[in-house]
C-alpha cells in the first residue's frame, strides 16, 4: 500500500533529495516549507507529479500542522534553522525554529499517533574529543556566550524531547545525527564548506579557509543518506533510538581545498582567515568530526556507497553545467 508522508524541509538541500527518493519508491509526499532557506527549484521537477504536493508554511503553524498530520502516516521532520553563517546572523530564529517547530510537530503527531523521524547533527557532539563519535557519548558544548553553540543546543533539546514523548507516550521516534552531507544543489549561502570551496575554484578566486585548515570532517553523499533515513523510518525496532549517519573518510579542510583546486583545474589559491574574522570573538570548533557506524550498520546494512572523490565530480560537474 502506498504510505502518505509529510517531509518537513522538503524544499531544502537534503529534503528535496529525500522527497525524489520517496517518490520514486512509489509514496505519496507532502512538503511543509516556509522557504526561509529552501528553494522552490529544488523541487520544480515534481511539481508536476500526482504524488506530491508543496505547501509553502511554516512548522510552527499548528492549525496547518494538525490539518497535514491528520492525513499522513509518517512524518520526516528535517525543518530546522542551519549553516554556522544563519546560526550567528540569526540565533533568535535558530532557537525558535528549531525547538518550537520540533515541539509542534512531536505533540501533533502524538495526538494522531504518527511516527517521526526527527534528523538531527553530528554538532549535538560538541567539543567532545573521543573520536569517532558513539551515539551515547556525552555532549560537550561550549559558553552560552557563544551563539555558535545554539544550533547543537537546540538539536539536542529535540532529541531529548523526541525520546520524553517516546518513554511517556510511546510514541514511535527515530533520531538520525548527520555528518557533513552534500551533494548537489547544496548552496553555500549559509557556510556549506564544499559548495563554497567549489564555487571560488570554478571562477579561480582565492579559497577561504577559516582557522589553520587542519580541522578534519567527513562528508557523506546525499544519496546515502536519504536511503538510510528511509530504511530506518520503515524499522520498528528503530523507534526510539539515535544512529549516526555519516562517512569513515575523513580529510582535513586544508586537503579537501586542495583536492577541490586539483580536480577544477583551478588557479585559486587558499587565503587563510583567522576564526574571529570570519565569525567575531569567541568562536568555538571542533578539530574532528567522525561518527561510530557500528549501530547503523547493525541495523540496516548501512554502508556509504559514494566516495569523497566521486561526490566532489558530481557536485563540480552539476555547477560546471549551471554556469555554463
Amino acid at each position: 500500500m502506498t504510505k502518505n508522508v509529510l517531509v518537513t524541509g522538503g524544499a531544502g538541500f537534503i529534503g528535496s533529495h529525500l522527497c525524489e527518493h520517496l517518490l520514486a519508491c512509489g509514496q505519496k509526499v507532502v512538503v511543509v516549507d516556509d522557504l526561509s532557506t529552501g528553494s522552490t527549484s529544488n523541487i520544480k521537477l515534481l511539481l508536476s507529479n500526482d504524488n506530491f504536493k508543496f505547501i509553502e508554511g511554516s512548522v510552527c503553524d499548528e492549525d496547518l500542522m494538525r490539518e497535514v498530520i491528520e492525513e499522513v502516516d509518517c512524518i520526516y521532520h528535517l525543518a530546522a534553522a542551519v549553516g554556522v553563517n544563519l546560526i550567528i546572523e540569526k540565533p533568535v530564529h535558530t532557537i525558535e525554529t528549531n525547538i518550537h517547530g520540533t515541539e509542534v510537530v512531536l505533540s501533533t503527531a502524538n495526538q494522531f499517533g504518527k511516527k517521526v523521524l526527527i534528523t538531527s547533527t553530528s554538532e549535538v557532539y560538541g567539543k567532545n574529543e573521543q573520536v569517532p563519535f558513539k551515539e551515547d557519548d556525552d555532549t560537550v558544548l561550549g559558553s552560552t556566550k557563544f551563539s555558535r553553540w545554539s544550533y547543537a543546543c537546540s538539536k539536542a533539546i529535540d532529541e531529548f524531547l523526541a525520546l520524553a514523548y517516546h518513554r511517556q507516550y510511546g510514541l514511535a521516534v527515530v533520531i538520525v545525527r548527520l555528518f557533513n552531507t552534500i551533494g548537489v544543489r547544496q548552496t553555500g549561502r549559509y557556510g556549506m564548506v564544499v559548495p563554497r570551496f567549489v564555487d571560488w575554484a570554478l571562477k579561480n578566486e582565492p579559497i577561504l579557509i577559516y582557522g589553520s585548515g587542519k580541522q578534519s570532517r567527513s562528508f557523506t553523499y546525499v544519496g546515502d543518506v536519504v536511503g538510510a533515513v528511509k530504511a530506518l523510518m520503515e524499522l520498528k525496532s528503530a523507534d526510539g533510538e539515535v544512529f549516526n549517519i555519516g562517512s569513515e573518510e575523513e580529510i582535513s579542510i586544508e586537503a579537501l581545498a586542495d583536492k577541490i583546486i586539483q580536480k577544477t583545474g583551478s588557479k585559486s589559491e587558499k587565503k587563510y582567515i583567522p576564526y574571529t574574522e570570519a565569525y567575531g570573538e569567541g568562536f568555538d570548533d571542533m578539530q574532528r568530526r567522525l561518527p561510530c557506524l557500528e549501530k547503523v550498520k547493525r541495523a540496516i546494512g548501512y554502508k556509504p556507497k559514494v566516495g569523497l572523490e566521486q561526490m566532489l565530480e558530481k557536485i563540480i560537474t552539476d555547477k560546471k553545467g549551471k554556469n555554463g
